[in-house]
């Protein structure tokens, strides 16, 4: 299983998999965890029994913990999140089990994603070992559009996520699954839409939020009403940014806003700089800037679309416009 101790990442990479209850996420996992390309992956979930993963399981090394046949770590949380991260961890370090190169934390239906994320940054032993590689949240297409309108957690859950992954289209009717799809085009433009009926990269699936496969940022589609008091905006801004004036800006703006704001993610033109930077936070949390080998598109302007829940996005618009003023004089 893997290629040694040596050539484990510095950081490893943890995707959040996460989806409102019944969602299919159980389904999903069940898949990830039967790759033999991910059997250099550690898993937490929940509850084991919950998940009937017992037809992949070789070895039960205790309690919480037990080998797959893909070589994966399985373990489940009964306690607090971060121990059990930190546990994985000593064992690794220790060589009791195989060295794991990403980790998987498949959440409660019901939970926020973002104290899952917070964990990472917060805690002072993880932070040095771990980093948020990305969020994969599974959407119901028969019942997603219900719990879309009752439940604040679905609506975060897709707000939060890199990947939105559409599941039980075969059970839906085409007209609920393109009204579905139109909203989750809406509540959150930058993540892709996967159906789980086709086929799926696993590996390219986890590393959803590395940069490698980034959305080229579009303008959220015109007139697309707030959700639960939800909405989608972008900024796109024709001149390079200082990177150092725009990270006081969007510092300022989460440490002010973060609570409403619950996703912001952008592709920036530096000055000075050939290659765009991605950045994305989530809350009051932001995720270390990726550079990309080129930019997606033809279009080498800054954008920055923001996933907003309460706030209006004028508010956003004009702070932003006073730091562009700010940003130009520093230019000039």
């Amino acid at each position: 299983m893997g290629e040694g101790a040596s050539a484990l990442p510095a950081f490893t990479p943890v995707t959040l998999l996460t989806g409102f209850l019944g969602s299919g996420k159980t389904t999903l996992l069940r898949r990830l965890l039967a790759d033999p390309a991910l059997g250099d992956t550690a898993v937490i979930i929940n509850e084991l029994g919950e998940i009937g993963i017992d037809h992949l399981l070789v070895e039960r090394l205790d309690d919480q913990m037990v080998l797959l046949k893909s070589g994966c770590v399985c373990c489940t949380v009964r306690g607090e999140l971060a121990s059990a991260i930190r546990d994985l961890h000593s064992r690794r370090e220790r060589g009791t089990i195989p060295p794991f190169r990403r980790l998987v934390i498949e959440s409660t239906g019901l939970a926020d994603p973002f104290p899952v994320l917070s964990t990472l940054k917060a805690d002072p032993v993880l932070r040095h070992h771990f980093r948020a590689a990305g969020v994969v949240t599974t959407v119901d297409a028969v019942n997603g559009m219900l719990q879309l309108e009752r439940h604040i957690e679905s609506v975060r859950q897709v707000a939060i996520a890199d990947v939105v992954v559409l599941t039980k289209t075969d059970l839906a009717e085409a007209p609920v699954t393109a009204r579905l799809m139109a909203r989750l085009g809406a509540m959150n433009p930058t993540a892709p839409l996967l159906s789980a009926a086709e086929t799926l990269d696993a590996a390219v699936l986890l590393q959803s939020g590395s940069g490698g496969g980034f959305k080229a940022i579009e303008e959220p589609a015109a007139g697309a009403a707030p959700h639960r008091g939800v909405s989608a905006f972008s900024i796109v801004v024709d001149e390079p940014l200082d990177w150092t004036a725009f990270g006081i800006w969007l510092t300022m703006l989460l440490n002010r806003h973060g609570e409403r704001i619950l996703r912001v993610k952008g592709i920036l033109a530096l000055a000075g700089e050939e290659r765009p930077i991605v950045v994305h936070g989530v809350q009051h949390l932001v995720h270390a800037p990726t550079h990309l080998g080129h930019w997606p598109s033809d279009d080498h302007r800054s954008r920055l679309v923001f996933i907003v829940e309460g706030i209006e996005p004028d508010l956003i618009r004009r702070s932003f416009a006073v730091f562009n003023r700010l940003n130009a004089g520093i230019a000039a």
